[in-house]
């Protein structure tokens, strides 16, 4: 009974696995390559992942808006033991130009940890990118 509780507690989000991306430094350059990992910590039950997604975001937080420069899926078909601890590679390119921000902009990488029930766990890294 307890672990059937568990399995839908995970569905609706409460005590399912988190994504949590971990950056060398804060500060980098346009055209930069970034090694990092996303280091991806499992819940209370065992979930299958199918995806992660990391985009890298220009904020306004003076119009609360948000615009993607640019995206990245990993698609992913494996399951991650609950209370497991894993660590999977990413390398991000930045792109040679981007939009310098203004003084109410800053930039960030919003990582999302999709399992195959729909359930999700995000992430939120700010950067700063100097010119």
């Amino acid at each position: 009974m307890k672990m059937i509780l568990r399995k839908y507690m995970s569905l609706l989000g409460i005590g399912s696995a988190k994504i949590d991306l971990i950056l060398p430094k804060e500060t980098y350059r346009p055209g930069e390559q970034i090694e990092a990992y996303f280091l991806i910590q499992g819940g209370t039950v065992d979930q299958r992942i199918t995806r992660i997604e990391c985009d890298l975001l220009l904020e306004n937080h003076a119009e609360e808006t948000s615009r993607t420069i640019e995206a990245r899926t990993i698609l992913s078909t494996r399951t991650i033991a609950a209370e497991e601890l894993n660590k999977v590679p990413f390398t991000f390119r930045l792109p040679e130009v981007v939009p310098v921000p203004g003084r109410d902009e800053s930039y960030r990488f919003k990582t999302k940890l999709t399992f195959d029930q729909g359930t999700e766990s995000v992430d939120q890294d700010w950067i700063k990118i100097v010119v």
